[in-house]
């Protein structure tokens, strides 16, 4: 762990957490490889396998300076700070952008997960039958993942206490989204929109001075269900966080091999040349969730058409590229900047 940062650092760490809390929102798209992509990976599962019993006996004992160092608080809040304020901001950027430009945002995010793709293979010099089969199992899961029907919403609080270990499993395992993984579970929309929405809207009416909100029954379930959501997040992060370092101690290098073939399975998610398909009724119709949004339940691919909207894609998959490229240079020059 680093113990010192500077100004320009922590920016950058919230950077880092904006980035992260934005590709963790958008299905398909990772935001443990945006850490591993931009270096801190390893300090970020280090920094979260720190919340242990003797973490939890310094807060207990009013020690918080003790409990704040132990567990690298300085990078934690940093980078939590980012993917929060990601969130309420950069995410709903986002969700614009997708609608009125989803090819060149789906090519960029095509371009980055092959830049990642590279960035983790290019030093990765142990290559057996062990790996290129750990490999090949992390790919075929990924892309299976990604053809599988998903179910419908469920806000059972067991339930979503669930999904909410399940959803940052993107955050800890490169390759691996959650948010992809909260369509297939049939809850995206209740957790990572409607509950969303409900809490921020929740903020503006007491800043209003304005508590109407007790007496709605549906704004109350939905923030119970943010709650228990958050409650399973946290769980499943630390949970998580344990048994990758173990695993990353014991067994390195399979471990990225697998982590490899998740981003590899993961192309498919995010695929650009595809068509989303919406929830409808028996009939038909189009099914809405409270905010008046379609309610995505899976694409359907194919194959790009010759034409000038698929070479303007083309150079936004180029783009993606090099974003994870700047990202790797500023890396190694932070790196050797420090050394």
């Amino acid at each position: 762990m680093q113990s010192t940062r500077t100004l320009k650092d922590r920016i950058f760490l919230v950077i880092k957490g904006l980035a992260m809390g934005a590709a963790n929102k958008v299905p398909g798209v990772s935001g443990g490889v945006v850490a591993f992509v931009a270096g801190f990976y390893e300090e970020f599962i280090y920094s979260l396998q720190r919340v242990n019993k003797k973490a939890f006996k310094l807060l207990f004992n009013g020690r918080f300076k003790s409990f704040y160092r132990y567990i690298n608080g300085k990078f934690l809040s940093l980078l939590f700070l980012g993917m929060i304020v990601s969130y309420f901001s950069i995410s709903k950027i986002l969700d614009f952008l997708i609608v009125h430009y989803e090819l060149y945002v789906w090519s960029t995010f095509f371009g980055m997960i092959l830049g990642s793709i590279y960035y983790i293979s290019k030093d990765f010099k142990e290559w057996n039958r062990t790996t290129i089969l750990a490999l090949a199992i992390g790919a075929i899961i990924g892309i299976s993942i990604s053809f599988l029907d998903p179910a419908t919403e469920n806000d059972n609080l067991i339930f979503v206490f669930f999904c909410g270990i399940i959803s940052v499993s993107g955050m800890t395992l490169p390759g691996f989204s959650g948010s992809f993984i909260l369509i297939l579970l049939g809850n995206y929309v209740l957790l990572l929109v409607d509950s969303v929405n409900a809490l921020y809207d929740t903020m503006f009416d007491v800043l209003s001075g304005n508590f109407e909100f007790i007496h709605n029954a549906l704004r109350i379930r939905l923030l119970k269900v943010l709650v228990v959501f958050t409650l399973g997040s946290v769980t499943g992060l630390v949970t998580f966080s344990h048994l990758l370092s173990y695993i990353l101690k014991h067994y390195k290098n399979i471990t990225l091999a697998t982590i490899m073939g998740f981003i590899i399975g993961s192309l498919g998610v995010v695929w650009p040349w595809k068509e989303t398909i919406y929830k409808t009724n028996s009939e038909g119709a189009l099914i809405l969730d409270s905010t008046g949004k379609q309610i995505i339940t899976n694409y359907q691919r194919f194959l790009p058409e010759i034409n000038s909207q698929t070479y303007i894609a083309i150079a936004y998959i180029a783009l993606g590229i090099l974003i994870v490229l700047g990202l790797e240079w500023y890396g190694q020059r932070t790196r050797q900047t420090k050394i």
